[in-house]
């Protein structure tokens, strides 16, 4: 009984002590601490080499502070090219009105670090490395104090701007890493229309996040957007939990109807119209998938802006001809889409519902490991899922 006790104790301690941080994995961790390294060793080594003296040197010790941020977590809005280097010259900038104009150096330095926060904080630039180098600015002694004003660009402002071109440039070389962290559009780019994408019309929306976010009115370092993506991330890992194993190989059809690269159109027309489906997958000679036609492929080749009629113009596509004709083609491999988005059998269908309501696809082939066609899954099949799904639920 003592024993349970002791180990609730300390559980709880632990818990006070040691937050729940976001599970990385050892590559991620790998990827960050390269990245810092290089950062500060080349800001160090301009530094040095550029900037102003002993002051240089000092400022190298906030910049590792940032590095941090920027590498370790890239995308959030502590880490941003505003913050960073507004933050330091703000910072910076008090800092040294502090040291000039307020004679007790303790106080001076509360002050300095104090207004940091305040402004950076008004301005949405708050960077903390950025507040060490308004109290550096007060008690770093005679040679920051000599420097003045000049303080704000050499060397804060000069590291500030090497660390971002660092920044710049690293991070975007990195696999999952984006710098600066961009919103994501609010228009849906699909059907080029400003309502909010399929799945952001249910549930919690971007306005219902911003409403808690002001109601906590505690700065959290995560961005909206972030945010956002979290939250869509964990209620599609909530579906496939709840949806159990329902994978795109058992709603797929099997009996696809196919075409190849030299199929005459006119032949790919009367299989949509016989089998009245809209797609067709394109595959080579091992079954492979090339491509995809569809009725909008055909409908793109119609150019309305001659004096034939639609159909008329429709019949000339379709329709083989005599002669070569570059604006009329006669092979499906001329119109198709290529390439083609495909997925696997194995695949949870939790995955359809962003590719088919988001992206505004509606076939999708479905392909073995070696690129073989096994079947298609369309719209339809993942609506009857959803439906068998909820009813053996209930």
């Amino acid at each position: 009984m003592l024993m349970r006790h002791a180990k609730a104790i300390c559980q709880k301690f632990r818990a006070c002590l040691i937050s729940d941080s976001t599970p990385l994995s050892p590559a991620e961790i790998l990827r960050s601490a390269g990245a810092a390294f290089v950062a500060v060793l080349l800001v160090g080594w301009i530094s040095s080499h550029f900037a102003n003296g002993v002051v240089s040197v000092v400022m190298v010790a906030s910049i590792g502070a940032s590095a941090v941020l920027l590498f370790a977590a890239p995308h959030s809005p502590l880490a941003q090219p505003w913050p960073l280097v507004g933050g330091y010259l703000i910072s910076a900038l008090i800092g040294v009105t502090c040291a000039h104009f307020i004679p007790h150096l303790w106080v001076a330095g509360a002050f300095a670090v104090a207004l940091s926060i305040s402004v950076m904080l008004y301005t949405h630039s708050l960077h903390p490395p950025a507040s060490a180098v308004a109290l550096l600015a007060v008690v770093g002694g005679a040679p920051i104090y000599r420097e003045g004003y000049l303080y704000v660009l050499d060397p804060v402002g000069l590291n500030a701007l090497l660390m971002l071109t660092a920044a710049l440039i690293i991070n975007n070389l990195l696999p999952g890493h984006r710098y600066p962290a961009r919103s994501s559009p609010k228009k849906d780019l699909v059907h080029h229309h400003d309502d909010p994408a399929p799945l952001s019309r249910l549930g919690l929306n971007r306005e219902d996040m911003h409403s808690a976010l002001r109601d906590l009115d505690v700065f959290l370092d995560i961005s909206k957007d972030d945010l956002d993506q979290v939250y869509s991330r964990a209620g599609l890992h909530a579906f496939r939990r709840k949806m159990e194993n329902i994978c795109c190989g058992d709603i797929m059809s099997c009996d696809v109807v196919t075409a190849e690269f030299g199929t005459e159109l006119a032949e790919i027309w009367a299989r949509l119209r016989f089998h009245r489906i809209k797609a067709m997958p394109v595959v080579d000679s091992h079954r492979r998938v090339i491509g995809i036609v569809t009725l909008v492929d055909f409908l793109k080749r119609v150019d309305l802006k001659t004096y034939q009629t639609f159909i008329d113009r429709l019949i000339r596509i379709i329709r083989p001809s005599s002669g070569i004709d570059a604006d009329n083609p006669k092979k499906v491999g001329q119109i198709m889409t290529s390439p083609v988005l495909t997925v696997r059998a194995d695949m949870h269908i939790a995955e359809l519902v962003t590719l088919m309501s988001n992206q505004g696809l509606h076939h999708i082939p479905v392909v073995e490991d070696d690129g073989r066609l096994a079947g298609m899954v369309t719209q339809t099949d993942l609506i009857a899922a959803l439906y068998c799904g909820c009813i053996t639920k209930e």
